[in-house]
């Protein structure tokens, strides 16, 4: 794997992901990018920001696992975890919490339309 100084990342047709981190790796045969070291991650076409430790993108299963102390910012919504993984094409998060502590989210509850 060498290192890279990567800004974005294109992981969905209808928009671009930008990846900022203190370390980032990109291997062009297992096409997996890896940031390391605050990771910061912003995702407008899916109004996703997020930030973690590590961040991997698996771009052939499309697939974004986020580790080490993980907050997700989407629509006013948000989500703590240690490790969380984003399934692309479904718009799935899947959350797990540190062995001793819980999975934390916040969301948004608009009153029904009239």
């Amino acid at each position: 794997m060498a290192a890279s100084q990567i800004s974005q990342a294109q992981i969905s047709p209808s928009g671009a992901i930008t990846l900022k981190s203190d370390v980032q790796e990109s291997n062009a045969k297992t096409g997996i990018i890896t940031a390391r070291g605050n990771v910061q991650i912003n995702y407008p076409a899916r109004q996703i920001q997020a930030t973690a430790t590590q961040a991997q993108y698996y771009s052939r299963e499309r697939r974004l696992i986020l580790t080490g102390n993980v907050y997700v910012l989407q629509a006013g919504n948000s989500l703590r975890a240690e490790e969380m993984t984003y399934l692309v094409d479904e718009g799935r998060f899947i959350a797990k919490p540190q062995s001793d502590r819980q999975v934390e989210s916040t969301y948004m509850i608009t009153a029904p339309e009239k």
